[in-house]
């Protein structure tokens, strides 16, 4: 499981977005995400890094933390 801290991730719009982004790189990706604290968990068998990198390509911070 991979869990990050997503500073841009403010509303239902952009949790959507973040889901697309994560997976386009593992389509059986699981993502919970929580608007209010801004942390998503994401269950999937791609490293961190390329997890981490879809989100930025999309135009999200994210920064990784313990799960």
């Amino acid at each position: 499981m991979h869990a990050f801290h997503i500073q841009n991730m403010t509303c239902g719009g952009c949790v959507r977005g973040v889901t697309r982004a994560i997976q386009s790189v593992d389509s059986d990706a699981r993502v919970q995400a929580d608007v209010h604290t801004r942390r998503v968990q994401v269950v999937s068998e791609q490293p961190s890094e390329i997890v981490k990198a879809a989100l930025t390509k999309a135009g999200y911070q994210a920064i990784g933390v313990d799960p």
